[in-house]
C-alpha cells in the first residue's frame, strides 16, 4: 500500500530566519498528523537550520534541486555528496527549473542516478505546457518524460530496479503551477493511471509501477487537497505557494491522512 506523501516545496522564498519562524508554526501540526510523510524543502542556504529543527520529528528534508557530477569546476552548484550528509530527499526537473535553467530529459536521468546511488529519495517531476495539453499531446510528453527520465537504472531481482523503490514522481502540469489554475482531480488521475503507471510499467514492469508514489501538483490549497486525494492514483501533493502558510501546509497534510 502506497504511503501518502506531502512536500513543501518553498522555491526561492525565507531567509534563514524566516524557515526557521516556518518550521516552527509548521511543526506541531503537521507532526501530530499520522499516515503521511511529510518533507519540507528549503533553499540550499536554510537546509541545515531547518534539519537542526526537525531534529527529533519524522518530518523529512529535501532539496529543490542537484548536480550530476560530484565534484568539480561547476561554480554554484550542489552535488549529491554534499546533500547526502544533511537530508534525504531532492526534486528533480521541477518546471522551472527546466523551463528557465535548461533542464532535459537527459540531465534528469543522470540526476536520478546518481541521487539513487547516494541514497537519496528523487521526486522527479513532469507534466506538460498549456500549449501541449489543448493541442492534445498531454500523453505524448509526460510519457517521454517518464521513459527518458527514469532509463537505464540499476536492476535487481526479479527485473526490478533495486535502488529505484523510494523514487516518487511529481505530476504536475505546467499551466496549472502558480496560476491558481488547478487541474481537476479526474483529469490528473487518469494521467497519473493511464499514461504515467503505464510508462513505469514498460521501463520496469508493473509491480514496480504501482509501487511508486505519483504525486500531484499544481495550485493545490487546503480547500481543494481532498479532491485530489480521493483519487486512487493519486498518492498526494508537491506543494508550492501554500506550503510557505503554515496553517495553509497542515491543511493539505490532514487532508492527505483521512
Amino acid at each position: 500500500m502506497r504511503i501518502p506523501l506531502v512536500a513543501g516545496n518553498w522555491k526561492m522564498y525565507k531567509t534563514i530566519s524566516e524557515a526557521r519562524l516556518l518550521v516552527s508554526e509548521l511543526v506541531p501540526g503537521i507532526q501530530a498528523v499520522a499516515g503521511v510523510d511529510r518533507v519540507l524543502c528549503p533553499p540550499f542556504t536554510a537546509l541545515l537550520a531547518v534539519r537542526a529543527l526537525l531534529e527529533g520529528t519524522e518530518i523529512g528534508l529535501g532539496a529543490q534541486n542537484m548536480h550530476w557530477e560530484l565534484s568539480g569546476a561547476y561554480t554554484g552548484e550542489v552535488s549529491a555528496t554534499m546533500l547526502a550528509e544533511i537530508c534525504s530527499y531532492v526534486i528533480i526537473g521541477h518546471s522551472e527549473r527546466r523551463a528557465y535553467f535548461g533542464e532535459t530529459d537527459e540531465s534528469v536521468n543522470r540526476k536520478v542516478q546518481v541521487a539513487l546511488e547516494h541514497n537519496l529519495t528523487p521526486i522527479v517531476c513532469v507534466g506538460e505546457t498549456l500549449e501541449e495539453n489543448e493541442s492534445g499531446r498531454t500523453s505524448e510528453i509526460v510519457s517521454r518524460q517518464i521513459k527518458s527520465g527514469l532509463d537505464r537504472l540499476d536492476l535487481g531481482s526479479n527485473n526490478i530496479p533495486a535502488k529505484v523503490a523510494p523514487v516518487v514522481v511529481a505530476y504536475e502540469p505546467v499551466w496549472a503551477i502558480g496560476t491558481g489554475r488547478a487541474a481537476t482531480a479526474i483529469g490528473a488521475n487518469a494521467v497519473i493511471a493511464e499514461v504515467i503507471r503505464p510508462a513505469l510499467s514498460d521501463l520496469y514492469g508493473d509491480e514496480f509501477a504501482q509501487s511508486v508514489r505519483v504525486l500531484y501538483g499544481g495550485s493545490v490549497k487546503g480547500e481543494n487537497a481532498a479532491e485530489f486525494f480521493a483519487q486512487p492514483d493519486i498518492d498526494g501533493a508537491l506543494v508550492g505557494g501554500a506550503s510557505l502558510k503554515a496553517s495553509d501546509f497542515t491543511a493539505i497534510v490532514q487532508a492527505a491522512s483521512i
